[in-house]
């Protein structure tokens, strides 16, 4: 039996921090995962460096800023040789279990012109080990077992249609069949009996759209009781506040996050309704995290596990009358993170308000597997805080970004505004009182004063806020230039051979 430590690294996709901890929290039941912060540290400023699902994703394994790993699309190759999280664990012994998905786009150099996998983004990083194909437009072993339970099993995405005529009736498969469910159910039959000293990354698909959910969760929550989106203006108010903004409210409309219902209309009404199907989702996740954190108690194992619980990005969930994700608001970025060190009881219960980001996870959990962390990893251990310790040198800003384009089927924005697909990307640099936000191709950058109107208003054309918009822009220039790519930053070829610093 190995005496190495296990580790559970579990992603939530697109659940938004506010409904742990916020403005929403209050209005969720997640009794499963708020129970593991009693017993954890939990991060109330983390965000993710990129969106949408694979560009995340890959930076969350890789450790890396898109800027550097450059996987900045859903479909945009990750390069081969790219170190990451799964085959850096396995120089210690571990074999990289997934349940679920990575979406990760392979690279087409180092595969045959025909291989399947380069017929979808939704592949896995090399270096895992898939135990289960879990994936949202393809999960064929959920499929089978629906088809095995005597299920009418359509398409995507027609599976993921409610079956009524309203966009709260409940799925055509129960609760116990479930996408959630169904990936859980894998999770616990493959881990049985499974001997202690093995890493498992548990990738849930839901709350991510499309918005269905099986009963009782479809209409477990009253939309009537739910707070109404933030917003700073009408929906034309909105769109005309910023070029890229007009074109993606438009692109994405509230149609766009339900199967069936092409016409919807953004009434109030429609809108809480699918907002509290999003928080049925997400109660529906925390029932069945319950049940992968209770077999690592019977099993005796929860006192040898480093637990980690996350999301790859947000949801806009009608703020600023936006749904998705591929968006500057800080909904489409903040993420919960819990962290369970078995390590350091004294911490349980605590919370750390510092900046961390979702590049920081993969060397976190590196470190203390007692690994080297690559020098391509632009992240931070986050053991010190795990350790009560907090570094004098932590950064004080988040740093993310977003690549709107697509040089193969240009997108509204890139055709309205006469972008190439090397201009479609703006970034984020969030600080203690500015958030920052820089466009290429000449659009308007923008800027938000948090100790003022937030982001229900852009400043940066105020003269009085010309100085702060110049120095966030040098602020996001040097962040660029300190963490450019970082592969050999610390290797030197000299007459004495090749050497490190």
């Amino acid at each position: 039996m190995s005496d190495r430590p296990n580790v559970l690294f579990v992603i939530i996709d697109q659940l938004r921090a506010d409904c742990v901890f916020g403005a929403l929290a209050e209005h969720v039941r997640l009794p499963n995962l708020r129970a593991l912060m009693d017993e954890a540290v939990t991060f109330t400023r983390h965000y993710s460096v990129a969106n949408p699902c694979g560009p995340s994703r890959a930076s969350i394994l890789t450790g890396r800023y898109a800027m550097n790993h450059r996987s900045i699309r859903n479909g945009t190759p990750l390069a081969h040789d790219t170190p990451n999280l799964a085959g850096e664990v396995r120089k210690a012994g571990y074999l990289p279990l997934l349940f679920g998905y990575t979406d990760t786009s392979r690279d087409p150099r180092v595969l045959p012109p025909g291989d399947p996998a380069l017929t979808s983004y939704e592949q896995v990083m090399p270096g895992f080990e898939e135990v289960v194909e879990m994936r949202l437009e393809q999960s064929l072993p959920w499929r089978a077992h629906l088809l095995a339970k005597g299920y009418d099993v359509p398409p995507y995405p027609d599976i993921f249609r409610p079956a009524g005529g309203h966009i709260d009736d409940p799925a055509l498969y129960r609760a116990e069949d479930s996408d959630t469910a169904f990936l859980t159910d894998a999770f616990l039959h493959a881990m049985a009996g499974r001997p202690r000293g093995w890493f498992a990354h548990l990738t849930y698909i839901r709350p991510h759209p499309p918005l269905v959910a099986p009963e009782p969760y479809n209409r477990m929550y009253d939309p009537a009781a739910l707070p109404l989106p933030r917003r700073a203006g009408s929906f034309a108010e909105t769109a005309a506040s910023h070029p890229y903004l007009g074109c993606y409210l438009r692109e994405r409309p509230v149609a766009s996050t339900v199967e069936g219902f092409p016409d919807l209309a953004p009434t109030d009404a429609n809108v809480q309704t699918l907002r509290a199907i999003y928080l049925g989702l997400a109660s529906e996740v925390d029932h069945h995290l319950g049940r992968v954190l209770d077999h690592l108690r019977r099993s005796g194992l929860y006192d040898d596990t480093l637990v980690i619980v996350t999301a790859d990005h947000g949801e806009m969930l009608g703020d600023h009358h936006a749904w998705g994700k591929s968006i500057y608001h800080d909904a489409a970025f903040h993420t919960p993170l819990v962290i369970r060190d078995p390590r350091h009881p004294e911490r349980f219960g605590s919370a750390v308000d510092r900046p961390t980001e979702s590049i920081d996870i993969a060397p976190t959990i590196l470190g203390w597997l007692g690994l080297e962390v690559p020098d391509t990893m632009d992240g931070r251990s986050l053991e010190p805080f795990l350790a009560g310790r907090a570094p004098a040198d932590w950064r004080e800003v988040t740093f993310s970004e977003v690549d709107f384009g697509d040089p193969v089927a240009p997108t509204l924005a890139q055709r309205e505004l006469g972008l190439s697909p090397r201009q479609t990307g703006f970034a984020i640099l969030r600080g203690a009182q500015f958030t920052y936000v820089h466009f290429n191709g000449g659009l308007p950058p923008l800027l938000f004063d948090r100790g003022g109107a937030g982001e229900a208003e852009d400043v940066g054309t105020r003269p009085e806020y010309r100085e702060a918009l110049l120095e966030a822009a040098q602020a996001m220039l040097d962040h660029r230039m300190t963490h450019a790519d970082g592969r050999f930053v610390r290797t030197m070829v000299t007459g004495r051979g090749v050497l490190r610093g």
